[in-house]
């Protein structure tokens, strides 16, 4: 019986059966093909957080402690890929004779590294020239003494006599916040900048020269372990990964037994990782969610129209003395039918779409759960349109009961209580409070592995497309209802002579066509907010990279092997419309050594973005007009302003080195703060007039290179690298190099296919949505349209009547949806301004 009920419904309502059928598969491919990007995105995330972090663990071995046990408690507790000893030693200062002229430095570090070191952990050195296989100056060091391969520098040891050793070569160590940090005291406790003057020496010679000092000043000689974990067990999330390794971390401390001190850098990186993973599924899951909901409503709404056909069903079987579990059963099979067969099709779809749109596929193990939960939602979405209105109208009416309300059109309760109103007048508080309130989103603690997402703060974007889509569907009743006349005037350009009948129709049927509005109008509102955030996150996700790179391509040298010589040369690439040379200097601030950035101001927004949201008065334009009009003006960090309690105009006296290396006081004049500067670091740093600065110290060089491209970087990047292999310790980055850095940040989540897939869904929703609308006019018009053509109107005039009401679907869609949509943007752009760097 169940069969012949299901096919007789195939027969007699195909249509219906199959709208209701691809509203599902819509509903189920959209929700499939988005979770598989939330889960690829946060499995990305997870991969390059972990591949930019220089070395896994530190662990400082306690004075006294015996380096076997705690070997081998670190290869009991965790999956140990390299581990490798290095030796830190404190020191007085470092000495250089050059040229009659004795150059030294103030207290040091001098780290021992054993010959396989950088074999073990390459990330974060590089060789600006000699070798690594002797003693190696750091770059700053390297400079300060005006030293250089083969040179033989003195090392002055607290409570010993002077060592010397020979240089081999100069590095730049820009992992040195990390290899330099402070093990097991609490933060803040110690300086967290690197030291000024630092080398590097092969671990034999280094206990040669430090092995003695250890036994005279213990307190100036420390070991660590620098471990690189396997990371192939580790899990595809970032936050799951987080809390393996911290627990795994913990185990070890448990076994050392206060023996050594853990740093966990693996997992500090993947704790910033994981709050970025809950933003990613948040914003995507909001991004998507929209969507998938309309689906639903298009499908109940499918369901929907076939409600009096189905109510005179159910009479019928009553008659016939068939009892409601009967009636029911047969609701049900059809429910499950409908829903098993949109579900499985929904999942070709979003095969497809992702193959085609995101470029994988969806048909792995790890994907095979989220299908299922997909499907399964399906299924329950096919119950709710079809079972559930038949279990209350079964339940609930008798044959006369169901006559009787066949074409009612009770009002609806939520005209009644302005429930659209109410709505939007919630989406605007919310919106109001969380953004007064200074709203984290995601709130991730230090340590804690448990994360708070505050999703309250999502409550206006979706009050404000829900209250929308009710007051779209209020406005078009109304509209429709007095709006007749000009309704017909604005229809007479395309329905002529039959424009009062089509406007009279239009109204009659006022239902049914201001449903089909508002179903449009949240299509549109999806597509339009998908592709307004889509661009808004795009352009700042390019800021960010521009401003971790620099620029599209950035050229970095040194003082002694600057980029100005090949200025020319890089300007003349195909595919470089503007480059801009920038110093990049150091300068003592009191005892504080802070990079400053030589840059002419007045050209520099030509091959980089200058962000307002760069400078604390929010104007870039001005605060770059201001320091060119100060040649001795320079531009500070908060936390400089804040450390010496500087007003605008005060003189800063900085030390620069000059061109006989020696550190000479150079007045400078406080014109303004900066936040954030394209290669600069996030705390302290300054911004002056490379000209001022050029004749202040007698140094000229041009340092970096900043290029901006007009189209692809790779071909430009590879161009300048050819210009510049010959000239030592020279390095070429463009943006794809800048995202990998920030790799574990949300703004690295390339949001291109999803936008692709959100907008072919729109376009098929708002295609199912009008369609839906004509098809049921258009059988509602079945028995006029006959009448008319009896009385000879042409088939001119009848399609008046469809034509006329498609148009207005549309149009009225589009500018209810576009301002629906350009809403919603705004409101999760604001909602997620603090996940970018800079704020949008």
């Amino acid at each position: 019986m169940m069969l012949e009920w299901l096919l007789g419904l195939f027969r007699t309502r195909l249509g219906r059966i199959a709208g209701s059928i691809a509203g599902i598969a819509l509903t189920v491919a959209l929700i499939a093909a988005l979770g598989v990007f939330i889960r690829s995105s946060t499995a990305t995330m997870t991969q390059r957080a972990i591949a930019t972090v220089p070395i896994d663990w530190q662990i400082e071995m306690v004075p006294g402690s015996n380096a076997a046990d705690i070997r081998t408690a670190l290869f009991d507790a965790a999956p140990v890929a390299r581990g490798e000893v290095v030796g830190y030693a404190k020191i007085d200062g470092l000495e250089f004779t050059t040229g009659g002229s004795v150059q030294s430095t103030g207290a040091g570090k001098i780290l021992g590294f054993g010959p396989g070191y950088l074999q073990a952990f390459p990330q974060g050195f590089r060789l600006l020239s000699g070798t690594t296989d002797g003693a190696v100056l750091l770059q700053q060091t390297a400079a300060n003494l005006h030293a250089g391969p083969g040179d033989t520098i003195t090392i002055h040891r607290p409570g010993l006599p002077d060592a010397t050793t020979k240089v081999t070569g100069v590095v730049d160590l820009t992992s040195a916040d990390m290899v330099f940090q402070a093990i097991g005291v609490p933060p803040g406790a110690a300086p967290q900048a690197p030291p000024d003057n630092a080398m590097i020496l092969p671990m034999a010679e280094w206990q040669t020269i430090f092995d003695p000092q250890a036994n005279v000043r213990p307190d100036s000689v420390r070991r660590q372990l620098h471990v690189t974990l396997d990371h192939s067990a580790l899990p595809t999330d970032p936050g799951d990964a987080y809390i393996n390794v911290l627990s795994t971390g913990h185990n070890f401390e448990a076994r050392v037994a206060g023996s050594a001190v853990l740093s966990n850098n693996l997992a500090a990186r993947l704790d910033a990782a994981r709050g970025d993973a809950v933003y990613a599924r948040v914003l995507f899951l909001f991004l998507g969610a929209p969507g998938a909901v309309l689906a639903a409503l298009l499908t109940i709404a499918i369901a929907a129209s076939g409600s009096d056909r189905r109510r005179r069903d159910q009479s019928l079987l009553r008659l016939r003395g068939a009892p409601v579990a009967t009636i029911l059963r047969l609701a049900g099979f059809e429910a499950v039918a409908t829903g098993v067969t949109g579900a499985v099709i929904g999942v070709v779809i979003a095969e497809l779409a992702s193959r085609v749109l995101l470029g994988g596929t969806m048909l792995t193990r790890a994907s095979a759960a989220w299908l299922l939960v997909s499907a399964a939602i399906g299924v329950v979405l096919a119950l709710a349109a079809i079972l559930l209105p038949a279990w209350n109208s079964a339940r609930t009416l008798s044959v006369a009961a169901a006559r009787q309300s066949i074409g009612a059109d009770p009002q609806s309760i939520w005209r009644r209580i302005y429930l659209d109103f109410i709505l939007l007048a919630l989406a605007g508080i919310v919106f109001w409070k969380t953004a007064a309130s200074g709203y984290q989103v995601v709130l991730a603690p230090e340590g804690v592995p448990a994360i708070s997402v505050d999703y309250t703060a999502f409550l206006a974007p979706v009050l404000l497309w829900a209250g929308a889509g009710l007051l779209v569907l209020r406005i078009g009743n109304v509209a429709l209802k007095y709006g007749r006349k000009t309704l017909a005037k604005l229809l007479s350009g395309f329905a002529g002579p039959v424009a009062g009948a089509v406007a009279a129709s239009l109204s009659r049927q006022r239902r049914r066509v201001a449903a089909g509005i508002a179903l449009a109008a949240l299509a549109f509102a999806f597509a339009t907010s998908t592709a307004i955030f889509n661009a808004s996150y795009q352009g700042q996700a390019r800021v960010d990279a521009e401003l971790t790179n620099g620029a599209d391509v950035t050229v970095t040298g040194t003082t002694a092997t600057p980029v100005g010589p090949v200025l020319d040369k890089l300007k003349a690439i195909p595919g470089v419309t503007a480059i801009q040379g920038m110093q990049h200097r150091f300068a003592y601030v009191g005892n504080d050594l802070q990079d400053l950035y030589g840059v002419d101001p007045a050209n520099i927004g030509t091959a980089t973005t200058m962000s307002n949201a760069f400078f604390q008065n929010g104007d870039a334009k001005a605060t770059l007009a201001a320091l060119a009009k100060a040649p001795d003006g320079v531009l500070v960090s908060d936390e400089t302003m804040k450390d010496f309690q500087l007003a605008l105009g005060d003189t800063l006296n900085l030390r620069m080195q000059g061109p006989d290396h020696q550190y000479h006081i150079v007045p400078f004049r406080f014109a303004g703060v900066v936040r954030e500067f394209p290669t600069a670091p996030r705390d302290s740093f300054l911004i002056a007039n490379a000209g001022y600065v050029a004749k202040m110290t007698g140094v000229d060089a041009t340092e970096v290179a900043l290029l901006r491209t007009s189209g692809e970087t790779a071909s430009v990047k590879g161009a300048a690298t050819v210009i510049t292999k010959a000239i030592p310790g020279m390095r070429v980055t463009d943006l794809s190099d800048a995202t990998h850095f920030i790799g574990s940040s949300l703004t690295s989540v390339d949001l291109g296919g999803l936008t692709r897939l959100e907008l072919a869904f729109a376009i098929l929703l708002l295609a199912g949505a009008s369609g839906l609308v004509l098809a049921l006019g258009l059988a509602d018009r079945r028995r006029s349209f006959a009448i008319l053509a009896a009385l000879g109107a042409k088939s001119q005039a009848l399609s008046s009547f469809i034509w006329s009401e498609a148009l207005l679907i549309l149009i009225a869609g589009a500018v209810f949806g576009a301002a629906t949509g350009t809403g919603v943007a705004y409101i999760l752009v604001k909602v997620l301004e603090g996940v970018f760097d800079p704020p949008p």
